[in-house]
């Protein structure tokens, strides 16, 4: 008895949108990946494809590295520094889709903070790392979607893998912990005073903007606990605290902060790295193009 193509490509369908999330970075990008892999999924005659798990996360894994190059190059012109688009959930359901079942720790594959770094890697290098390091996708599968040989391919994710462990930042795994920081972060900022404010921030604390040239944001990443908490403050005074939400909601796996405005058309979301009692990134996402693929009537 032949299986539905449509029923076979949902049930992987939650594992090929994370893969094309962490390659691109964008919902945006991710979704058109998975509708492009599903067009190429129900052309194939039913039953030709013996392993589709297999066939499906190639498939969609070409797609985006075929499409990598063109959007690093845009990305390169981009006003300011460039973050990804946030995943948010309402904590329900607090991991994006497709991580396994049995991930109770912070998933540090799809956080803003390494998502950040990605960035900088070569698209072999990126697509490489995330099927091999995330996924868990044999090198010969990974050689057909990169066109090298399975030993170059090795070659590609230790390299990405140096440079992830040199340049990721050091995070939490307690989720309890990461969202006492948070919460301890967000009392402060509405109200504690810019001394309870820095008591929540490491010293060396990195805060990074992106406002993508549509709304004000810092053009430079803030670096220093001081002139972190003076912007956050100046950014949160920026909303109209008559008309403006303001919740804890998962943000790419963590606790995270979203603050709208509907009234004024504004929104942030705010994603947060935390080590040691303390935050020592935040990744502040303004741009409302990147933010257009959530229903902040929800959230």
């Amino acid at each position: 008895m032949d299986t539905d193509p449509l029923a076979e490509f949902e049930a992987h369908r939650p594992r090929l949108w994370a893969v094309a999330y962490r390659i691109m970075g964008t919902v945006s990008d991710a979704d058109d990946a998975v509708q492009e892999a599903w067009l190429r999924w129900q052309s194939r005659p039913a039953g030709e494809v013996a392993n589709p798990r297999a066939y499906l996360t190639t498939t969609v894994s070409r797609i985006c590295y075929d499409q990598l190059g063109s959007a690093r190059a845009r990305r390169e012109t981009y006003v300011g520094p460039w973050l990804p688009e946030p995943v948010v959930t309402d904590g329900a359901a607090p991991e994006p889709p497709g991580l396994p079942e049995d991930r109770i720790t912070l998933d540090e594959s799809v956080g803003l903070a390494l998502l950040t770094v990605l960035e900088r890697l070569t698209p072999a290098e990126r697509t490489a790392f995330v099927l091999h390091d995330v996924f868990a996708v044999p090198f010969p599968e990974i050689a057909e979607v990169v066109g090298r040989t399975p030993e170059s391919v090795r070659q590609l994710a230790a390299r990405a893998r140096r440079r992830v462990r040199a340049e990721a930042p050091r995070r939490t795994v307690d989720r309890a912990e990461h969202r006492r920081t948070v919460e301890a972060f967000l009392a402060a900022v509405m109200g504690g005073g810019l001394e309870t404010l820095l008591g929540v921030l490491d010293p060396d604390v990195v805060w990074r903007s992106d406002g993508g040239g549509k709304l004000p944001a810092a053009r430079k990443p803030v670096l220093g606990r001081e002139k972190v908490a003076r912007f956050a403050q100046g950014l949160v005074r920026g909303f109209d605290r008559r008309t403006m939400r303001v919740s804890l909601r998962e943000v790419n796996g963590a606790t995270g902060l979203v603050f709208v405005d509907p009234p004024h058309g504004r929104a942030a979301v705010f994603g947060f790295t935390v080590h040691a009692g303390r935050i020592t990134e935040v990744a502040a996402v303004v741009n409302p193009e990147k933010l257009a693929h959530l229903d902040f009537d929800t959230l």
